[in-house]
């Protein structure tokens, strides 16, 4: 029989468990507009990969500045940055970086429906092989399982539209991807592990910038002229940055990088969705075979993580 204190620490823990699931949610849902927000950039004002990338970052990183300027007051003594914690936030600006760039370029040569699946679709089987080898153990059988699925469909997906259309273009967007999608498994890996207080989010932003920053001069930024560019690049900096990832890293403090990773799989379906109605953009049936393949892979590592959380907290209510 359970006691008053551990039901009541027990339904403090579910509901900040589905308000971190929820925020997870959202975060998926806004980022699925990155995807048609940076083609739209790129189409109206020529801006590279380079520099929507950049732009992003650096919008999200001042206005995460001045939200936690607004909000310096309420906030109660400030959170030690411990050695640890600050390998955390260096690993986190260079992850954010580096999907960020990588995925514009995929973008850029596949499409927005192939660099979304790819990159988001082998994000959680890299978080869940990653969490593994952190934890000093083997990838059990459900993960090796899945990871074998996840490349047939992924093989489906990039090698059908390889041939549908210009092959070489289509197979460098898809490795770019791939690139995006150790970014995206390096920052859910490391922000999972920073405490909260820390202003994870700001430090990502602003250190991803910072690290583009030299070889954005280097390149020579280019400042959009086309008043619609301008206003889909605040947007992108804004809603599926600043916000978006300020809601994930609240999300990831409750939820397990796997589960978290494998929720973001709205994303793509977003993207795809919207490339499809906006950009035009369609894939052959044997890819959406793959995409299928791809995303019942992670779903399956969804079901099992959800079985073996589900056993724990059976026996705490008993």
């Amino acid at each position: 029989m359970s006691t008053p204190s551990l039901s009541l620490a027990s339904r403090r823990d579910s509901s900040s468990s589905r308000r971190g699931f929820a925020f997870v949610v959202l975060a998926a849902l806004c980022w699925g507009t990155s995807g048609l927000s940076g083609r739209v950039v790129a189409d109206r004002s020529g801006l590279s990969a380079l520099d929507i990338a950049w732009y992003r970052l650096a919008v999200g990183a001042v206005a995460l500045c001045a939200a936690w300027a607004v909000t310096a007051r309420r906030r109660g003594p400030a959170v030690r940055v411990t050695r640890p914690v600050a390998g955390r936030l260096v690993l986190i600006g260079a992850g954010l970086a580096a999907y960020q760039l990588a995925y514009f370029s995929a973008v850029e040569r596949a499409g927005v429906s192939i660099a979304t699946l790819v990159a988001l679709g082998l994000a959680p089987l890299l978080v869940a092989v990653g969490g593994t080898l952190l934890g000093a153990g083997r990838p059990n059988r459900t993960t090796l399982v899945a990871l074998g699925v996840a490349l047939v469909g992924l093989t489906l997906l990039v090698g059908v539209s390889a041939g549908a259309d210009t092959g070489t273009t289509v197979l460098l967007g898809a490795l770019t991807a791939t690139g995006s999608a150790l970014g995206y498994a390096v920052v859910t890996l490391a922000g999972g592990g920073v405490p909260a207080g820390v202003p994870v989010t700001l430090a990502g932003f602003a250190g991803g910038a910072l690290l583009l920053t030299p070889v954005v001069l280097a390149e020579g930024l280019t400042v959009p002229s086309d008043g619609v560019a301008l206003a889909v690049l605040l947007y992108l900096g804004l809603v599926p940055s600043a916000l978006a990832y300020r809601l994930f890293f609240a999300g990831v403090r409750t939820v397990p990088g796997a589960v978290a990773s494998i929720v973001t799989l709205l994303e793509p379906l977003t993207a795809t969705v919207l490339a499809t109605a906006f950009l035009g953009e369609r894939l052959e049936p044997a890819a959406v075979a793959g995409g299928v393949l791809l995303l019942a892979a992670v779903a399956g590592l969804y079901v099992r993580e959800l079985g073996r959380r589900a056993g724990p907290a059976a026996a705490t209510g008993a």
